[in-house]
């Protein structure tokens, strides 16, 4: 990776969930939560496994809903903080066009009250395009997080 970012390849989310700090970090670091909100709702995941630690990898497939090929990604922790940041690589598996090019993604994890305001930054995509397609792919999970969320809060708050 490049030491600095251009602009136009870097993507930032803000999002804020109504969820206390600690259950979004763990929805964010436990695979089996993990994988019921990661990937968007048209390629959601079917696998996921996760070591998160500092040099810790993880790995996740992508199915499209409507057949085709999976995709697969993964990447290796660069910090882990909780329940306040992480930091790790995400690479595209041979499947993806993108594939082999290592992006940087920091997630950082503010209290607002009882809400969790969430600050996502994935740097170095290879180009506008792909930094435009990771937003709608990353939207599209955040927007299954929220989903998540209301499931567990008409549970009792159930994970």
């Amino acid at each position: 990776m490049d030491a600095t970012a251009d602009a136009d390849t870097v993507l930032e989310i803000t999002r804020l969930f109504d969820a206390p700090r600690e259950l979004i970090f763990r929805l964010w670091t436990d695979p089996q939560h993990f994988g019921k909100w990661i990937g968007p709702r048209h390629h959601p995941a079917i696998h996921v496994e996760m070591d998160v630690r500092p040099g810790g990898a993880w790995r996740a497939c992508l199915r499209p809903v409507a057949g085709g090929v999976d995709l697969w990604q993964g990447g290796h922790y660069r910090e882990v903080v909780a329940p306040e940041r992480l930091v790790y690589t995400f690479a595209w598996d041979k499947e993806h066009p993108a594939h082999g090019h290592e992006t940087l993604v920091t997630v950082t994890f503010a209290e607002e009250g009882n809400r969790t305001k969430m600050f996502f930054r994935q740097e170095f995509l290879p180009s506008t395009a792909e930094r435009d397609g990771h937003r709608g792919g990353w939207s599209s999970s955040f927007n299954r997080l929220d989903d998540l969320l209301r499931a567990m809060r008409a549970r009792g708050g159930q994970a």
